[in-house]
C-alpha cells in the first residue's frame, strides 16, 4: 500500500444458519451504529429529570415542597412504576418574581427536564409557559388558577387545580343565592387577581348582578394600602366585599377592617379559596386568629374523603412530629402530591412506548452569538408532543379525588365547599359543583348527568354572619345620611285620590303614597327620604318626563301612579307592580226602561199576520196527504217565527244599548272618530307608536269634567270616545251613570315605583309590596281610599237589564 492510503478493516463474523455457514463482512462503524440505536430504544434511562419552580418561602411553597418530595420518594420506592428509573426533582426558587421564575425555568431546562411542575403564581406561569412552549416541555401547575391560562393559547400548559372560571361561577351563585345585586371586589393587581375578578364580573352579569367597585391592591401591599382602600369604601353603598388575594398569614385585610368597625352586622365578607389555604396552613396554636374573621364566608376546593387522603394526612402528622416538615398540610399540598404522580404515570407510559428520552438542538438558538445569551445550551425535548398527548389522557384517583383533564387541559372540576367561620371554627355549610350549584350534598353523591339547575334548587345550611347575626345582612346601605332620597311625586290636577300635593302645603298624599309608606316601613333598614312634588298641579304632568328626571339624577326615585311600560323599563328599575291596570274604551250608553208596549217591539206587519194563525181554530179535519204536508210546513214556519220573537224580545229586555257603534279597539281605530285621552298618560304614546293612530285624532282631556262633556257630545258633535287607564276609568264611572266600558282592556300593565338603575332599594321595596299583598294590607289601603261608599270596581256601572214591569203587561 502506498503512502497516504487508507486501510479499512472489516470485521468478519460467522453466522450459522441450519447447516450452512455465511461469512458476513460489515463496516465497524455501521455495527456500532446499530448496537447504539438498539440500546437507545430498548434500555430505560437510569434517571429522568423533572423541574419544579415555585416560591419556597410562602404559605403554598412551604407545604408543596414537602408534598412533592414525599411524592417523589413514594414513586421511587414503588417498583410498579417507572421500571427502576429514578424520578429526580430539580427545584428552583421563584422568589415571588416573574424575573426570577423565568431564570429558574432556564436553569431547570438546561438540566434536560421532561416536565416542569409549577409555578404557583399565575403571573409567573404566563412567562414560563412561553418558554415551555418553545422547548416543547409540558408545564403542570398545581396552583396557578388564572382562567386566561388556557391550552388554546399555551399548548403545553396543564393545570392540576381548578381554574378560577369554576370558582367565580361558584362565587356568583353564592351571591345570587342571598340576593345581593352589587358587590365590591378587592383583589391583588396581577394576572391572577385581575383575570379572576373579570371572570366574576362576567358570571354576575348572567345573574343580573354586578361588581360596582373594583379595588386593586399592589402585589406587595402593606397596612396603609389596606386602610386607605377600606376607608374609601365607606363612601360606597354596597356592603358586600369579595376578596381575591394571595394567601396572607397575617389576615391583614380583616385585621384593618376590624379596627375600622367594618366586621359588624352591616357588612358581608366573602373570600375565594386563598383564605382557606391560609387557615389550613396555621398550626393549632394560631387558630385564635379565627376570632377576627368571625362571620366570613369562603370557598375551598372540594376533596372527597378517601382512604388514601386519610393515610397521607396521618403520615404528614408523623413527619411533623419527627421534624421532617414544619408546615400544616393544606389543599395545595395535596394537589402538588397528585401532580408529581400524574407526571410519573405519564413518563412511565412514555418510556413504555418510546423507550428513551432525547433532546435536539434548535438551530435558531445554536446560531445566536454567545455574547447575547447562553441559549445554545438549551435543547428541545423531541418527545414533548408525545408526552403532551399522554398527559392529556391522565386518569387516576389521587388524594384530591379523580385526576383527569378536560379539553382545555384543566382539571375537571370537583367542586367547592362553602365554609363559614363561626365560634372560632371552620364550618362547612354546603357544597358547589358545576352540575348542581349550591347544595347540602357532596358533589360525588349527585348524578353527573345533571347539567343544569335553577335558583330554586339551591340550598345551604344556616350561616353565622359578622356580629354573630343569623339573619342575612342587607349588603347595602344609604351612605349619605345628610341627604335623604329625593323622591319625585306627580302633582296631579285630576284624580287626586291617587296622588297629589294638597294646596302647596308639602303634604303629599293619596293611594300611591300610602302604599309606598307602608312598603317602606317593612324595608329592613332605615332609608331617609323626602317627597318633592313634580310640576304645578294646574294640569297633569308628563310621566315620561318624570321618569326621565330619575335617569338624569334630579330625583333618586319616583313614586305615584306610574305605569310600567316598555320604554320606561329600558332606563329605570321598577318595583313589583302594586296595582293592575290597562287601557280601556269608555263610551256613553243608553238603557231606557221598557214601556207597557215593549212586547210589541219585535213585531213587523208580516209577523203579526203570521202569528195570528196560532190562534185560529180549525174546525175541519185534514184528510188528504197534500193538506197534511202543507200543515207540517206551516207549523214548522210558526215554530221559527215564535223562536225569533222570543230571541228578539229577550235581547230588547236584557242587552245594554250603547250609544255608539264601537265594539272594541279595532272598530274604534277603523272609525276615524276623535279619541280622548288623559293628559300625562302613556296612552298618547301607546296609541301613536303601537296602534298607529294619527295624532290629529287624539284629543287631550284634563279632568273628569272634560271627560263627561266630551263623551256626552259624542264624535258627531265635536266630542270623543275616550281611552284611559282602568283605575282612572273605574273611579270616573263610580260617580257617573251614563257611561260604560266597551270590551276588555287591550293592554296589560301595572303601576310601580321607579328607581335609578341598579338601585338595591327597588328590589327591597318589591319584596315588601309582595308582603303587603300577602298580609292583606294592600287591600286595606285600597278600601281606605276608594271604598268609603263602595269600592270603585264594585261601583263601576253595570246597567241593569230591561225587565217587564207590571205596567208592561197588555
Amino acid at each position: 500500500m502506498g503512502t497516504g492510503s487508507t486501510v479499512i478493516i472489516y470485521p468478519v463474523y460467522e453466522i450459522k444458519v441450519s447447516t450452512m455457514k455465511f461469512i458476513v463482512i460489515l463496516p465497524l462503524s455501521l455495527l456500532i451504529l446499530i448496537l447504539c440505536n438498539t440500546s437507545v430504544h430498548c434500555q430505560r434511562p437510569v434517571v429522568v429529570n423533572v423541574g419544579a419552580i415555585f416560591t419556597f418561602d410562602s404559605v403554598i411553597g412551604r407545604v408543596t415542597k414537602a408534598a412533592m418530595e414525599a411524592a417523589a420518594s413514594d414513586i421511587n420506592a414503588d417498583p410498579r412504576i417507572l421500571g427502576g428509573t429514578q424520578l429526580n426533582l430539580i427545584m428552583e426558587d421563584a422568589n415571588c418574581s416573574v424575573f426570577m421564575g423565568s431564570i429558574g425555568a432556564f436553569q431547570v431546562i438546561e438540566r434536560e427536564v421532561v416536565t416542569i411542575i409549577g409555578p404557583q403564581s399565575s403571573a409567573i406561569a404566563h412567562m414560563i409557559t412561553q418558554i415551555a412552549n418553545g422547548l416543547q416541555v409540558p408545564l403542570i401547575s398545581y396552583a396557578a388558577t388564572d382562567p386566561t391560562l388556557s391550552a388554546l393559547q399555551f399548548l403545553y400548559f396543564f393545570r392540576t387545580t381548578q381554574s378560577d372560571s369554576y370558582q367565580m361561577a361558584a362565587m356568583a351563585d353564592l351571591i345570587d343565592f342571598y340576593g345581593w345585586k352589587e358587590v365590591i371586589a378587592i383583589f391583588v393587581d396581577d394576572d391572577y387577581g385581575r383575570n379572576g375578578i373579570s371572570t366574576l364580573d362576567d358570571e354576575l352579569t348572567k345573574k343580573m348582578s354586578k361588581i360596582s367597585y373594583k379595588l386593586p391592591l399592589p402585589p406587595q401591599f402593606d397596612l396603609s394600602d389596606i386602610a386607605d382602600m377600606l376607608n374609601k369604601t365607606k363612601l360606597f353603598g354596597p356592603r358586600v366585599y369579595v376578596l381575591h388575594l394571595n394567601p396572607d398569614p397575617g389576615l391583614r385585610v380583616f385585621s384593618i377592617a376590624q379596627n375600622l368597625q367594618m366586621m359588624t352586622s352591616n357588612y358581608v365578607w366573602l373570600a375565594t379559596d386563598w383564605l382557606y389555604a391560609t387557615l389550613d396552613s396555621f398550626c393549632p396554636k394560631n387558630r385564635a386568629s379565627l376570632k377576627i374573621i368571625e362571620g366570613v364566608v369562603g370557598l375551598r376546593q372540594h376533596t372527597p374523603k378517601t382512604i388514601q387522603k386519610k393515610a397521607f394526612v396521618s403520615r404528614w402528622r408523623k413527619m411533623q412530629q419527627n421534624g421532617l416538615v414544619h408546615s400544616e398540610l393544606n389543599a395545595y399540598g395535596l394537589y402538588a402530591y397528585d401532580t408529581v404522580w400524574a407526571v410519573a404515570y405519564s413518563i412511565d407510559k412514555f418510556l413504555n412506548e418510546h423507550g428513551n428520552i432525547t433532546f435536539f438542538v434548535n438551530d435558531k438558538l445554536h446560531d445566536m452569538e454567545a455574547s447575547e445569551m447562553q441559549l445554545g445550551k438549551l435543547r428541545v425535548f423531541d418527545g414533548g408532543k408525545l408526552l403532551l398527548k399522554i398527559l392529556s389522557q391522565t386518569n387516576f384517583t389521587g388524594l384530591t379525588g379523580r385526576v383527569h383533564f378536560n379539553a382545555n387541559e384543566n382539571l375537571v372540576s370537583g367542586g367547592y365547599d362553602v365554609i363559614n367561620i363561626a365560634q372560632m371554627a371552620i364550618r362547612r355549610v354546603g357544597y358547589w359543583s358545576n352540575n348542581s350549584g349550591l347544595s347540602v350534598l357532596p358533589p360525588e353523591t349527585l348524578k353527573e348527568e345533571q347539567i343544569s339547575y335553577s335558583h330554586l334548587d339551591q340550598k345551604l345550611e344556616n350561616v353565622t354572619w359578622p356580629g354573630r347575626k343569623t339573619e342575612k345582612p342587607r349588603g347595602w346601605k344609604l351612605v349619605n345620611d345628610e341627604r335623604p332620597l329625593r323622591i319625585g311625586v306627580p302633582k296631579r290636577a285630576s284624580f287626586i285620590e291617587f296622588v297629589t300635593e294638597l294646596n302647596n302645603s308639602h303634604n303629599v298624599q293619596g293611594y300611591c303614597i300610602n302604599v309606598f309608606i307602608e312598603a317602606q316601613k317593612l324595608v329592613p333598614y332605615d332609608v331617609p327620604y323626602r317627597f318633592e312634588p313634580f310640576r304645578d298641579g294646574r294640569s297633569n304632568p308628563s310621566y315620561d318626563e318624570l321618569v326621565r328626571m330619575v335617569v338624569d339624577n334630579v330625583f333618586d326615585a319616583a313614586v305615584g301612579d306610574i305605569a310600567i311600560v316598555t320604554n320606561r323599563t329600558k332606563i329605570v328599575d321598577f318595583t313589583q307592580p302594586y296595582a293592575a291596570t290597562g287601557l280601556v274604551i269608555v263610551a256613553p250608553i243608553s238603557n231606557s226602561k221598557s214601556s207597557a208596549w215593549v212586547f210589541l217591539k219585535p213585531f213587523t206587519v208580516e209577523l203579526c199576520f203570521s202569528f195570528s194563525t196560532l190562534f185560529k181554530t180549525n174546525q175541519e179535519d185534514i184528510v188528504s196527504a197534500l193538506g197534511r204536508m202543507v200543515m207540517v210546513v206551516w207549523l214548522f214556519l210558526l215554530l221559527v217565527i215564535t223562536s225569533s220573537y222570543t230571541a228578539s224580545l229577550t235581547s230588547i229586555l236584557t242587552v245594554q244599548q250603547l250609544s255608539s257603534s264601537i265594539t272594541g279597539v279595532d272598530s274604534l281605530i277603523a272609525s276615524n272618530w276623535p279619541i280622548g285621552y288623559q293628559v300625562g298618560s302613556f296612552a298618547y304614546g301607546y296609541m301613536t307608536d303601537n296602534l298607529y293612530i294619527p295624532r290629529s285624532r287624539l284629543v287631550p282631556l284634563g279632568s273628569p269634567e272634560e271627560y263627561d262633556r266630551a263623551l256626552r257630545q259624542g264624535p258627531s258633535n265635536r266630542g270623543v270616545a275616550a281611552i284611559d287607564e282602568l283605575p282612572y276609568v273605574e273611579l270616573f264611572l263610580s260617580k257617573q251613570t251614563d257611561f260604560g266600558i266597551i270590551g276588555q282592556p287591550f293592554t296589560k300593565n301595572g303601576w310601580g315605583f321607579a328607581f335609578q338603575r341598579d338601585c338595591p332599594l327597588a328590589i327591597d321595596v318589591s319584596t315588601t309590596i309582595l308582603k303587603l299583598v300577602e298580609n292583606g294590607k294592600l287591600q286595606q289601603i285600597c278600601e281606605k281610599w276608594f271604598c268609603k261608599t263602595g269600592c270603585a270596581a264594585d261601583r263601576r256601572r253595570v246597567p241593569e237589564p230591561d225587565q217587564l214591569q207590571a205596567g208592561s203587561r197588555a
